[in-house]
Order: C-alpha cells, then sequence, then structure tokens
C-alpha cells in the first residue's frame, strides 16, 4: 500500500520469472527427457494444490483454473513451472458447498476447452465439472512439452495444439466441430513411444482427452504417476 500525491495506490508485487511463460520458453528451447518431466510434474503439482481444499486457519479454497494453457503457465529459473493468471478461477468449500463462479462470462482460451465446454453440456452448478476441463488442457499443456523434447536427436518445432485442425485464431464454431463432432485429439509423435518415460506421458494424455469428463484422470492421480516416473529416472547408475 502507497501513497502518491496523497492518493492511496494498492500494488501487488509477485516474482518475476525471466524465462517467460512456458509458451515462449518452448519456442525457443528444445528439453531433454528430465526437463521434460520436471516442467510436466511441476505443472500438476500446482494443479493440485489448487484442486485440493486445504483446511485450518492457513487453509485454501479448492480452486479450478479454467484457463490453463502453456501461455498462463511461468517457467522459474530452476526451470519449475508455476500457475499464473487465475483471472477466471472458481473456487469452491465443502463446509459452505459455496460455489463461487464468479460473474465472468468468458470461459476460457478456445483452444484448450474441453468438449464440454465447446458443446455447452457442462454442468455450471457442479464443482467438479470445472476440475475436469482443467486436465483437459493439462494434457493438451502436455502434448506441448513432450513435442519440444529430444528422442535420437529428433525434435518438432514448437506448434500449439490442433496447429493443423484449426486456423491460427479459431473460432468457437472451429473448436467444436473439431473437438465435438469430429472427436479429434492432437497427433502424438510416434517417436516418443521408444522413449519409457515419453510414452508413460503420451498414455497420460490421451487419458485426459476423454470426451466423458468422469473418465478422465484426477490432478492427483497424474501426480502420483509423474513421482514415480521420477524415482524410476533418478535410481542411481550400477557402478561398472
Amino acid at each position: 500500500m502507497t501513497s502518491r500525491n496523497s492518493s492511496t495506490q494498492l500494488w501487488l508485487i509477485t516474482h518475476y520469472h525471466e524465462n517467460g511463460s512456458l509458451y515462449d520458453y518452448l519456442q525457443r528451447t528444445a528439453l531433454d527427457v528430465e526437463t521434460c518431466l520436471g516442467l510436466a510434474s511441476s505443472v500438476i503439482c500446482g494443479l493440485v494444490h489448487l484442486h485440493v481444499e486445504i483446511f485450518g486457519t492457513q487453509g485454501k479454497p479448492a480452486i479450478a483454473h479454467r484457463d490453463l494453457k502453456s501461455r498462463n503457465i511461468l517457467v522459474k529459473s530452476n526451470r519449475q513451472c508455476c500457475i499464473a493468471d487465475l483471472g477466471l478461477a472458481v473456487m469452491h468449500s465443502q463446509g459452505s458447498d459455496y460455489l463461487d463462479i464468479g460473474n465472468n462470462p468468458r470461459v476460457g482460451t478456445k483452444r484448450y476447452m474441453a468438449p464440454e465446454v465447446l458443446s455447452e453440456q457442462i454442468r455450471t452448478d457442479c464443482f467438479e465439472s470445472y476440475k475436469k476441463t482443467d486436465i483437459w488442457a493439462y494434457g493438451l499443456v502436455l502434448w506441448e512439452i513432450t513435442r519440444r523434447t529430444v528422442v535420437n536427436g529428433i525434435v518438432e518445432e514448437y506448434r500449439p495444439p490442433f496447429f493443423d485442425a484449426v486456423p491460427s485464431d479459431p473460432s468457437f464454431e472451429d473448436m467444436k466441430k473439431v473437438v465435438c463432432i469430429d472427436q479429434q485429439t492432437p497427433v502424438v509423435p510416434n517417436r516418443l513411444f521408444s522413449d519409457p518415460v515419453l510414452s508413460a506421458l503420451a498414455k497420460i494424455m490421451k487419458e485426459c482427452w476423454y470426451q466423458s469428463p468422469s473418465a478422465r484422470l484426477t490432478a492427483l492421480r497424474i501426480k502420483k504417476t509423474l513421482k514415480k516416473l521420477n524415482n524410476s529416472l533418478e535410481k542411481p547408475k550400477p557402478e561398472q
């Protein structure tokens, strides 16, 4: 809280992350498998933290982001991600069973919208449904990260999800046709399957993209799977 010319100003001071957004970072950086897994794990840890209600004096309500995408994720100097831009988030507290949807009619970024949002079938009165749309978007972010990961010396240029199916600024109708009517999901590069970690990440992606929201993985489930993968990478090599 500062005073300038005798008028009070409220300032919000946040950390500065010089790597910029994950979107920017992926444009200019090809990843190794370890970095890829680190980025993916830190995003899901952030999502679990949002999705889970924490009780007690230092508690927080459960929060669904509703606009998760690589442009809204920042990369810290240690190459861990943090989730930013909670302008569209919804909050839920079990105690009061109060769902705060805010009064924002904008529901996120069209390219990352889950099928039930595009078809307007989402249950707007149910907090769980918003968490499921975050998982759909997480799968797309995971796809963006893995495509920029080098396997056997090969890596793709950065592209946004559905780059080959919709225009660069897709309309609601463009996305609805591709995601709901044609039920397309992004193409997973074959080369990922030659690496055990990337192969496991490809499987997670596909389990984030079920048309039926209830069939999708939870953030906690994904976090546990990635933790196991991390542990498998960290096993000390046997001495020669």
